[in-house]
């Protein structure tokens, strides 16, 4: 094992990149993506479809839902909240055609990692 996994986490994962640190409470499901030198603090959650780049840290209270990709050299706070809600209340009419392409854009991106992975 290449990464450091603190007995009370919990790493189904076989997908952990080198020199990553995983702490506490941590609990990373079985097909997650993990990269090298990241840093998953206590009381974090990482679902089976996510994928977390290199040099990333993750603070405590952290969820990263199925679906969410991460790149590299990213910095997420303490209790950072996600959410899929597409068509938030907030949200103004005028925004949704710029809320779309940006959907196409991350779902391109998407694509091409995944393409670039296999």
């Amino acid at each position: 094992m290449q990464f450091y996994k603190h007995p009370q986490s919990i790493v189904e994962s076989d997908k952990i990149g080198k020199d990553t640190r995983i702490w506490a409470f941590a609990h990373i499901l079985a097909n997650a993506q993990i990269g090298s030198d990241c840093n998953i603090c206590d009381h974090v959650f990482i679902e089976n479809d996510v994928v977390v780049g290199n040099r990333v840290t993750i603070k405590c209270g952290v969820y990263l839902w199925d679906g969410m990709i991460i790149e590299d050299d990213v910095f997420i706070g303490p209790n950072v909240t996600f959410t899929n809600d597409l068509f938030p209340r907030s949200n103004i009419q005028n925004n949704s055609r710029r809320l779309s392409s940006k959907m196409e854009q991350a779902l391109e991106r998407m694509q091409q990692y995944f393409r670039a992975s296999l």
